[in-house]
């Protein structure tokens, strides 16, 4: 959805032109508080414990590149994720050309028990006044900075549009311009971001099961995994167990129900098998392999597959993880629902800040790129692996055992972490 806010008249038009199978729709956006109800709208999803930036360009504000981060806990760090946040929003607009005329930021954040909503919106001002310095010394201003708590909002920009103290309240689900648009144009209503987070985390009851399966898994495949003469084989081998679980899991219809549709699914998986596709997936050639299933026969049954094995990585084995977590991001993407993907990336980089698959998904779907542009190199690295292993059955000289996913045991990324 692209959007945009003339913040010098109070109001703000949005063009839905980005609406899957929609006709080119304007929306006008009175104010902060239908700024503040667009939010879900523009993101997929009600955020909560979030910062959300959104880049502003031209003369009329058009929505540009937005991200969302988790909310640090420590008031300390916030100033240095100010500055990354402000320098990684404009970094990125201007990679694509277009540098930001300006800054809308969201604080969303529910009480905890016993606080006041008023209370949050008074403990997040100094974060949102560390965003809009940052913002400025870049010399993008922020135009309007919200803070959304509790089916309420603030604005620390213009004070004097809420009630002192008590905030406005958000209006009913379903009864604003924006969701009349978004019923226009198909789009299902927003989710909530917990329940997203919900079907790709372990349940809170430990599982020791799960954890003494990836125990024998480690013992057994990490030193094979190590071998220069055994990483291929041990590849092969995850793809093949992920291919059968896949199987699985395509001739196992969906259920409508999500929690009753991941008991099923979860079945699907012995805790062996599991165990073993989570531990070679840490071979990133292995997990760059079965991100291939991305096509519409696959990609239902993939992205179920790679939320079960999300939810196999409990107590010690969370950072193993990252690799589910970012395949059910880039197939969610794939498919078309930006919201999955960004809470499934978002949730895969909390673990594994550096996880280069994770972060490259997180900023293309940040700055509306297509995934079409991922789905050909995918495309074109299968067929050159299918015609390279073809060449190599054909005669002693071909390249058997040295195609294109060989890389060096330096190269191999696999966690020794219990």
């Amino acid at each position: 959805m692209t959007q945009s806010n003339e913040s010098n008249h109070g109001q703000s038009s949005a063009s839905a032109a980005d609406f899957a199978g929609a006709a080119d729709v304007k929306v006008t956006l009175r104010g902060p508080g239908e700024l503040a109800d667009a939010l879900p709208y523009l993101m997929g999803f009600h955020p909560n414990d979030s910062v959300v930036m959104v880049a502003l360009h031209g003369e009329y504000g058009r929505f540009g590149g937005r991200l969302r981060v988790g909310l640090p806990q420590d008031a300390e760090e916030w100033p240095e994720l100010a500055a990354q946040l402000a320098d990684c929003l404009v970094r990125n607009s201007m990679r694509r050309g277009l540098r930001p005329d300006a800054v809308v930021v969201f604080l969303c954040q529910d009480p905890c028990e016993g606080e006041r909503s008023s209370a949050v919106m008074e403990r997040l001002r100094p974060l949102a006044q560390f965003l809009r310095v940052a913002c400025g010394d870049l010399e993008v201003p922020v135009v309007e900075a919200l803070c959304v708590s509790a089916g309420r909002w603030w604005s620390y920009c213009s004070p004097g549009a809420v009630v002192p103290g008590e905030g406005t309240p958000l209006p009913p689900p379903g009864s604003t311009t924006m969701a009349a648009t978004a019923a226009y144009a198909g789009l299902p209503a927003p989710t909530s971001q917990r329940d997203i987070e919900s079907r790709l985390r372990p349940p809170q009851s430990r599982n020791r099961e799960h954890e003494i399966a990836l125990d024998i898994a480690c013992a057994e495949l990490l030193p094979r995994m190590l071998a220069d003469r055994e990483g291929e084989r041990i590849r092969g081998r995850t793809v093949a167990l992920a291919r059968a679980a896949l199987e699985k899991f395509r001739s196992a219809l969906p259920i409508g129900d999500p929690v009753r549709g991941d008991r099923r699914d979860d079945k699907l998986l012995r805790d062996d098998e599991a165990a073993a596709i989570i531990l070679g997936l840490q071979d990133k050639q292995a997990r760059d392999r079965v991100a291939e299933w991305m096509e519409p026969g696959q990609a239902d049954a993939a992205l179920r597959l790679w939320r079960a094995l999300a939810r196999r990585c409990p107590g010690p084995y969370g950072e193993h993880a990252a690799a589910p977590l970012s395949l059910a991001g880039w197939v969610a993407w794939s498919s078309g629902d930006e919201a999955e993907a960004r809470v499934a990336l978002a949730m895969a980089l909390d673990l594994e800040p550096d996880y280069g698959f994770a972060r490259l998904l997180h900023t293309s779907v940040n700055e509306g790129l297509d995934p079409e542009l991922l789905r050909r190199s995918l495309r074109h690295d299968r067929r050159r692996r299918v015609t390279a292993a073809a060449k190599g059955r054909r005669g002693p000289d071909g390249p058997a055992g040295r195609g294109p996913g060989r890389h060096s045991p330096g190269d191999r990324r696999v966690r020794t972490r219990r």
